[in-house]
């Protein structure tokens, strides 16, 4: 024991306070990592999120959709065919009326369902389908905004950590000094040098793991809003979480009325009854007119002959081995799906809008109390520090004021973020920002 002590004071006597080494031209590294502000973060992830993109592609699918759907009432389905046939021996050609080693026919079909219950049914599946890709668009823009606010709020939590972790070492190294000294001028026992200097190695520790953890979340940002390599963000204004501007009620009439994930369910409930309509409009019967212009001839644009004709007709489906009714069977299967899908997200709103807006509350009223909670601790580690120094306490009241000291500047950093995370998923439930100081990308 008096070896080691003997050794440890000796190298702390003849060379400085060892620091966290970074490798060489970390400074310039540093000085060239981009910088960017969560706003412009939010603005640029909505741009490379796949899941949003996806969403984007679904919504002009379903706009398409629609206009095909609107489109059928008014304009008729057309075809046109140019056909051109060489044959090795002359044959009868409608169009000359004589004997031809070629024949040329173009023919022009256009046809229109005057009456139809599928056009209807597929009009309302159209209209359904926008609302169902609008809204799924909508809940990807808050879900990619709350994985950005993730990485970004992650980044700005870790730069603290890895601050309050230096200032950890810095306070171990003083304490260790200082029982040093006591301990060379026989005030205090030998072992207070020994038990410092496992606390000094302990915060030396964090402060890897802290700046390791750091470089982590900083390559994550990075590859959130699309850059190779680590970004740096912008510190946020550090005021304390306000309370919101609506209540519990309130927050639980928006997340029904235009929350994204419960819009997503209606509309895809109206589009599986939508469907089902249509499955079920095959044992109807469909009126249809169709025109037809046929051209016939030898040469490449045929004019020889030309046979126009005009049919209205009555089909009435009566059995196509029960095809129609396994795809009206299943259409109903996924109605009755959708509907309970839409039933249980309504009878569980209750619960999770409740869930999201308390831990707003809870979180926010945590960092108030996490605030009194550092000023306490901070008071009982100076004052252990100096009935240390005048030797009136013990090695482990002033070691046990430094560690609770460290938890309580950890705690605080988490729960001031742990509450814009709470923010940003309230949001995402209720459909909208509650706060201008952030955009929806």
């Amino acid at each position: 024991m008096l070896a080691l002590l003997l050794v440890l004071q000796v190298a702390g006597n003849s060379t400085p306070s060892p620091r966290v080494e970074r490798g060489p031209g970390a400074e310039g590294v540093q000085d060239s990592t981009p910088r960017v502000t969560l706003n412009e973060a939010l603005a640029r992830a909505s741009r490379l999120d796949p899941d949003y993109v996806s969403a984007l592609g679904q919504v002009g699918t379903a706009e398409w959709g629609r206009r095909a759907a609107l489109a059928t009432f008014i304009l008729p389905s057309l075809t046109v065919a140019l056909d051109y046939t060489k044959y090795s021996v002359p044959f009868f050609n409608i169009g000359t009326g004589g004997l031809q080693s070629t024949s040329t026919t173009f023919q022009a079909t256009a046809r229109y369902e005057i009456f139809s219950v599928r056009k209807f049914a597929e009009l309302s599946r159209s209209r359904a389908a926008l609302d169902e890709a609008e809204a799924g668009s909508l809940e990807a823009r808050f879900t990619a905004a709350l994985f950005t606010e993730s990485d970004f709020y992650d980044v700005l939590a870790n730069q603290e950590l890895a601050r309050l972790s230096g200032e950890r070492v810095r306070r171990a190294e003083e304490a260790f000094q200082v029982a040093r000294a006591r301990v060379l001028s026989g005030a205090a026992v030998q072992t207070d040098s020994l038990e410092l200097f496992l606390e000094l190695n302990r915060s030396r520790v964090e402060q890897l793991r802290q700046e390791s953890a750091l470089r982590v979340a900083r390559l994550q940002l990075g590859r959130r809003i699309g850059i190779s390599g680590p970004v740096e963000a912008v510190p946020v204004d550090s005021v304390s979480a306000a309370e919101l501007p609506i209540t519990l009620s309130d927050a639980l009439d928006l997340a029904l009325e235009q929350g994204p994930q419960y819009r997503v369910a209606r509309a895809a409930e109206r589009s599986a009854n939508a469907v089902l309509r249509s499955r079920q409009s095959d044992y109807l019967p469909t009126f249809v007119a169709t025109g037809s212009h046929v051209r016939f001839d030898t040469k490449l644009f045929p004019n020889a002959r030309t046979v126009s004709s005009i049919d209205f007709g009555i089909s009435l489906p009566i059995w196509n081995n029960g095809q129609r009714e396994i795809a009206v069977s299943q259409a109903r299967v996924s109605r009755n799906v959708a509907q309970a899908i839409r039933t249980d997200l309504e009878r569980a709103a209750l619960a999770d809008v409740t869930q999201a807006y308390e831990a707003y509350t809870t979180a926010r009223a945590t960092v108030d109390l996490q605030q009194t909670g550092v000023l306490v601790a901070r008071e009982n580690y100076r004052v252990q520090e100096v009935r240390y120094r005048a030797g009136a306490t013990t090695i482990l009241d002033l070691l046990s004021g430094q560690v609770v000291l460290a938890e309580a500047e950890a705690a605080l950093v988490q729960s001031r973020f742990s509450a814009r995370l709470a923010l940003a998923g309230l949001e995402a439930m209720v459909g909208r920002r509650l706060f201008d100081d952030r955009v929806l990308p």
